[in-house]
């Protein structure tokens, strides 16, 4: 089993969008079995808050559900469970290695290395673009996918 942890700043915007794109791919692709997939904050400040309305918006546009969940942050044993933790920004990846004390096994990245690129994923939070960050997480979310499936 491969076991991915998207994260972000509150984990109400992109994380959750990550989260919920990548679990409707590997559906896709009849692999559900083969994955764990969920998403976390490096901040504590949206803690047990939903998904963000125009994210939950943003998903169903392309025909996606957000689960009723409440935001949580990253801790240290994340890092020794998942696989693979994604960050969207690099803010995020370095709250990410404070988090996790570092990287010893090379687990953390951004999303937007498996879409070929050194862009971040703008936080809609602040931008209001949701269908850009919807569409930039879509990208990364098939090259990691692809990515994986390579490698297997």
């Amino acid at each position: 089993m491969i076991k991915i942890l998207f994260i972000c700043h509150g984990n109400i915007c992109r994380s959750p969008m990550a989260e919920v794109i990548f679990t409707h791919l590997v559906r896709e692709a009849g692999l559900e079995k083969e994955f764990e997939i969920a998403s976390a904050a490096v901040s504590r400040e949206e803690i047990g808050n939903p998904v963000y309305p125009p994210a939950r918006r943003a998903l169903a546009e392309i025909g996606l559900s957000c689960p009723q969940r409440g935001a949580r942050q990253m801790t240290r044993e994340d890092y020794a469970h998942y696989d693979l933790l994604l960050g969207m920004d690099r803010s995020n990846l370095r709250g990410m290695q404070r988090i996790a004390g570092g990287d010893p096994e090379g687990k953390l990245h951004l999303l937007m290395e498996y879409a070929g690129s050194t862009a971040e994923v703008d936080d809609p939070w602040y931008s209001g673009d949701f269908t850009k960050a919807r569409s930039d997480i879509l990208a990364g979310c098939k090259g990691l996918l692809a990515a994986i499936l390579r490698e297997g």
